[in-house]
């Protein structure tokens, strides 16, 4: 299938979810855990052969669900894969799609031709940002090519070697990016208690195994099975399960927030005013005009501020933003009414096809 073909018939998917996002909170009741690779697929390897990454994974999810089913019963884990067996990727995204999951944890092993990399990285699905995760996405979606020769059909023609088949991830973007980042930068954090010491941060890259999850996901990348030092945690049984615990700790953050609303911790900034955090200086008209409900377009949550008249809006006007812990979530305009917003986000989602509307009032965002 064309790649356009492709955008075209994802950018339709995407529409579908944001309908049942706008203005929703999360509640966690099933989380699917993916021991990544498995089978006929060892993933890395170490360079003595010896240790191989489906086997760490597999390890480290197990005693992850182990660790959430103890302390939430009435939390339902699924397991993309319990033992050592190969599981398409698209039947991995297929499982947590179909038991309508609330969150999707993949854990991996990282591998490089430099024995010097080294550390922990959490991935969201995204463009890719820099080329140097482009070795790893690649090695990571290679796997489709032990699925027999059908891969083109059922991946719709993606080729997973060859480096313009990514272009087309620069201009999408997961309906769910804002609760997938916040559980990334969970993650991160938690790692920064080791074993491995080295944080290389959260990013975003084009995995098949994320594209087509349907709720927030995330990759977890446990360090370098090609770094000695990183091998001898990886490879460790007693640290294998400090892996689980940091990354179930995450888990606990994120569902604490995410069971009160995620919501609650986010502040309007207006569109077209730069002050981010205070009304001082606000004449008194200008902050009753806060306070009252309207609407707006938001088109993009980033960990980082953008600046004024960044190419990331594309021209747009109008810009404000929301602050939610990490997370930058830019919006488009103010709107009095639902009908103005609609009518704005469908001129708007010409450019931003994933836009959806907020309602916020005094400040926060509230259920549309």
């Amino acid at each position: 299938m064309p790649l356009k073909a492709l955008l075209v018939i994802f950018c339709l998917y995407l529409s579908c979810n944001l309908t049942a996002q706008e203005g929703s909170s999360v509640s966690i009741r099933k989380v699917v855990i993916d021991a990544g690779h498995g089978g006929k697929d060892p993933g890395t390897v170490s360079p003595d052969g010896r240790v191989k990454e489906k086997d760490i994974t597999l390890a480290v999810a197990l005693r992850l669900g182990e660790l959430i089913s103890k302390k939430h019963p009435h939390i339902e884990v699924i397991y993309t894969r319990k033992s050592d067996v190969a599981v398409a990727l698209d039947k991995r995204s297929a499982i947590a799609n179909k038991s309508k999951a609330d969150l999707f944890i993949s854990i991996h092993v990282n591998g490089a031709r430099s024995r010097a990399a080294t550390g922990t990285e959490t991935f969201v699905m995204g463009p890719d940002k820099s080329s140097s995760n482009l070795e790893v996405t690649m090695l990571e979606n290679s796997v489709i090519l032990l699925e027999g020769d059908d891969y083109h059909t059922r991946y719709e023609g993606f080729n997973p070697n060859d480096p313009e088949s990514y272009i087309i991830f620069t201009l999408l973007q997961n309906a769910h990016l804002e609760q997938s980042l916040i559980m990334a930068s969970l993650v991160q954090s938690a790692f920064d208690k080791g074993p491995i010491k080295i944080n290389r941060g959260i990013k975003q890259a084009p995995f098949l195994v994320l594209w087509r999850t349907s709720m927030p996901s995330v990759l977890v990348e446990l360090g370098f099975i090609s770094n000695s030092n990183d091998l001898r945690y990886l490879r460790d049984k007693k640290h294998q399960d400090q892996f689980a615990s940091l990354i179930f700790e995450a888990f606990e953050k994120y569902k604490q927030q995410y069971d009160k609303g995620y919501n609650n911790l986010d502040y309007v900034t207006p569109a077209g005013l730069k002050d981010e955090g205070s009304n001082a200086g606000k004449s008194d008209s200008e902050q009753d005009e806060q306070q009252e409900i309207h609407y707006r377009v938001q088109i993009m949550a980033v960990n980082k501020p953008l600046a004024a008249g960044s190419k990331e809006f594309k021209g747009e006007k109008n810009i404000g933003h929301i602050i939610s812990g990490n997370l930058y979530k830019y919006t488009v305009g103010e709107y009095l009414s639902l009908e103005e917003a609609r009518s704005a986000r469908a001129k708007i989602s010409e450019k931003f096809p994933q836009a959806f509307i907020i309602k916020v009032q005094k400040g926060k965002i509230i259920p549309l």
